[in-house]
């Protein structure tokens, strides 16, 4: 939050007059027009940029004042020139007769600034390509003409150019750039800038010799330059091939999208040279020069590329030179993917580079973040390479979730290739689905970071072989978040929390009698079996971890994985009949986190009417199961909102119009263990630590009573009976099993609504148990009643004039 100073401030420029504003305008145009700019005017731009930034509404400033700032853009002061910049960027689009992009604006403003606000401010394509125009224009003049103080930064604006409007290039600009990059990339100087000395006793400006540039191990560079190479100073087309490499991907990816014209200049490019040729002369870089630009650049990139692999097998001697080679490793191999999507002959060139890449970084995790982009190689080219890509994936879906969960960019980059390829890798990968334990790890270690990934990605996990497993794992999340905090601690100082918490823990799982709970979470591969005997050990042993902060925010996100998951299940009534019996187990079976476990009690609740609904026939297959979790009279009070919905199901598809084989026996059955559960929990105060039963338990109990009874005529003596005694003992004063008296009187009306219902059992089972075409009346459909006229009238009604 803001200070009460700031807070003060920002009022303020949000409700100045615009008198004052005027007045303001005034006192800051006759500053700008003075030579010298004190502190006063420093001031009053400050003010300026907090008066058009904190306005909802953006502000339209005077001609003259929009002049003034435009030429301190050129100012030697960089207070200045950010500011003036600030402030444009927030004004309104600028007309074309004040932002008029001629060479004398171009060489007296800062690009630099421009670039922060000229691709907001164009008005239109036009704008835009009529800057591309003049920044291009200075690219085609030679280096002997003199360096250009702002050529180093074309590239970049070009670059934020593209992001805005890929097509604003014509086909002769991208033909230009397309060459240029090519001269930048494989022909700046080898020599290093700057007036680089040979050392000697007897150095002078004469007697200087051009020093080589050298690699990132110091030995003497003996091919072209490249961003790893290093030197005591570099020419400005050195500077040129560092950006031309920063921007090669954006290109490569963006030119294809320029204007129409440009493919039918393609086409013309590659009439000039016979198909044949283009293959045997793509085979070799000697002759690239006979190839159109945008094939010859692709050519160019390709040893680039192929350069900087060979440089990143040197050893550096700075720790930073080492990242360097790593982030080069991935720019590079992304641009081989790329050069190969478009020019698949290239493929068979670039793929044993690849490997024998991956073959050196394999084995060493500091190098887990090329692996990715290696991955994604394979998974474009691999198949049309026909290569092995088993150990490709067993290292990216084994080794590395297992060992690096904890790695955040890792992690990120990682989900990213899974989202951005999901089609191909569930078509290509079969490791992939078996790797969800694996790939879990990430989940439970950083929940909030990553669940949106897990949102996308969980649907394509479900499948019938894995669907129980995969709901196994989701409830043992938290468990999963715990244990992987021990391992940690466990491989490196044994970190005990505050007053000893935490030791019990650490001893717990280096204990070789428990050792197998904790391995099973942490297992790499499904089918090792759905889940362990004992668990409720498990959740005994991992109780004092439940406040753990990643255990909580891991518990936080389960409950909306498991309504994905359970919108995912579209499988056979076996699966589905096993997943309700998982279901009625796992409900005692959590982390004992209380918020966790009334948020998964409830969304089982919730997904178990959605599964019975759709196939009704679950009730009587499973029956048995549910009727010995209905029976049990402590899930009333442990796990309350599950057991009202089994109770319901119970009383609403347990009939014969749901399914033929439901029997008189069977409702009978059902009907005597949900009569006792409602007696006993009725005739007496709930045992110690318990508090009483929620209403719409009982009357959930009652409701199902009444429906089977409905259905079985020889048991509606017996709910009358029961409906009667409570009416009874509720009339004649406070009752033990309700505390509220509010409660009571809503049990007891809904009692005598059942019991007056059962008087007349045709009409009970009318409305307790009504036929299809009542629950879905399609009434304004039928034509032979009255209703269907009655709807046209008052349409036409309401919608005439």
């Amino acid at each position: 939050m803001y200070s009460h100073a700031s807070e003060s401030f920002i009022k303020q420029a949000r409700e100045i007059p615009e008198p004052e504003l005027q007045k303001f305008y005034s006192k800051l145009l006759k500053l700008l027009q003075g030579k010298d700019f004190g502190h006063e005017t420093l001031d009053s731009l400050q003010r300026l940029y907090l008066i058009l930034s904190v306005n909802k509404y953006t502000k339209l400033l005077p001609p003259e004042l929009q002049k003034k700032l435009l030429s301190l853009l050129s100012s030697p002061v960089e207070q200045l020139q950010v500011l003036s910049s600030a402030v444009l960027r927030e004004t309104l689009p600028l007309s074309g007769q004040e932002l008029s992009y001629n060479q004398e604006n171009i060489s007296q403003c800062s690009i630099k600034l421009n670039l922060l606000f000229v691709p907001e401010q164009a008005e239109s394509k036009a704008d835009l390509s009529s800057l591309c125009t003049l920044l291009l224009r200075g690219l085609e003049g030679r280096p002997s003409e003199g360096p250009s103080p702002s050529l180093m930064l074309t590239l970049p604006i070009i670059n934020t150019i593209l992001t805005h409007s890929p097509d604003c290039l014509t086909e002769d600009q991208v033909t230009l750039l397309s060459k240029k990059l090519v001269d930048w990339l494989r022909y700046a100087s080898i020599v290093q800038g700057g007036g680089a000395s040979s050392g000697g006793f007897f150095t002078g400006p004469r007697s200087r010799q051009p020093v080589p540039i050298a690699e990132l191990d110091g030995t003497v560079s003996g091919d072209f330059f490249t961003v790893l190479c290093v030197g005591q100073g570099f020419t400005e087309d050195q500077w040129m091939n560092v950006y031309s490499f920063s921007m090669l991907r954006h290109w490569l990816l963006t030119y294809h999208s320029v204007s129409s014209g440009n493919l039918m200049s393609d086409a013309d490019d590659r009439s000039e040279v016979d198909g044949s040729v283009v293959s045997m002369v793509s085979a070799t870089s000697s002759s690239s020069r006979l190839l159109p630009p945008k094939e010859r650049l692709r050519e160019k990139a390709f040893q680039y590329c192929q350069r900087l692999i060979e440089q990143s097998d040197r050893k550096a001697h700075k720790r930073t030179d080492t990242e360097l080679q790593k982030a080069c490793l991935v720019e590079a191999v992304c641009i081989l993917d790329c050069v190969c999507v478009e020019d698949a002959s290239l493929v068979y060139r670039t793929f044993p580079c690849i490997k024998a890449l991956f073959g050196r970084l394999s084995s060493d995790l500091s190098f887990a973040r090329v692996l990715i982009p290696i991955a994604q190689f394979y998974l474009n080219h691999g198949e049309m390479a026909a290569v092995d890509c088993d150990g490709v994936w067993m290292l990216v879906f084994g080794r590395y979730p297992g060992e690096l969960f904890n790695d955040p960019f890792l992690a990120h980059e990682f989900l990213r290739f899974l989202r951005l390829n999901l089609d191909s890798v569930q078509l290509r990968v079969p490791q992939y689905i078996r790797s969800f334990p694996n790939l879990l790890k990430f989940l439970a270690w950083d929940s909030p970071a990553v669940v949106d990934d897990f949102v996308d990605l969980l649907p394509s996990l479900v499948t019938p072989g894995t669907a129980v497993e995969l709901l196994h794992s989701l409830l043992d999340l938290p468990c999963l978040t715990a244990t992987l905090v021990l391992q940690l601690r466990s491989v490196s100082l044994p970190i005990a929390e505050p007053s000893g918490r935490g030791v019990r823990l650490q001893d717990a799982f280096r204990n070789p009698s428990l050792r197998g709970l904790f391995l099973f979470l942490l297992r790499g591969e499904a089918g090792s079996g759905d889940t362990i005997d004992r668990l409720s050990t498990l959740h005994e042993l991992l109780a004092e971890a439940a406040d753990w902060p990643r255990v909580v925010h891991c518990a936080q996100v389960v409950p909306v994985l498991l309504h994905i998951y359970f919108h995912r299940v579209m499988a056979d009534e076996k699966l589905l009949a096993h997943l309700i019996l998982v279901m009625l187990e796992r409900s005692s079976l959590l982390l004992k986190i209380p918020t966790y476990i009334r948020e998964i009690h409830r969304v089982f609740s919730c997904h178990l009417l959605r599964l019975c609904k759709r196939r009704p026939s679950l009730v009587v297959d499973q029956s048995h199961e549910l009727l010995e979790f209905a029976g049990a009279t402590a899930n009333v009070y442990s796990k309350e909102e599950i057991f009202t919905h089994v109770v319901w199901v119970l009383g609403e598809y347990l009939s014969v119009s749901c399914d033929s084989r439901c029997s008189v026996s069977l409702i009978t059955s059902c009907f005597e263990a949900l009569e006792a559960v409602l007696f006993e929990i009725t005739s007496s105060a709930p045992s110690p630590g318990n508090i009483c039963p929620a209403p719409k338990v009982i009357t959930t109990l009652m409701s199902a009573l009444a429906k089977l009874a409905s259905r079985s005529h020889d048991l509606i003596p017996r709910v009358s009976l029961f409906l009667s005694k409570l009416r009874t003992a509720a009339r004649s004063g406070s009752v033990a099993w309700c505390a509220d008296e509010e409660d009571l009187v809503s049990v007891v009306t809904r009692g005598e609504e059942l019991w007056s219902l059962l008087k007349a059992p045709g009409v009970a089972q009318s409305v307790l148990t009504p036929p299809a075409h009542i629950n879905a009346p399609q009434w304004h459909r039928d034509t032979n009643v009255a209703s269907p006229l009655q709807l046209r009238a008052l349409t036409s009604l309401t919608h005439s004039q």
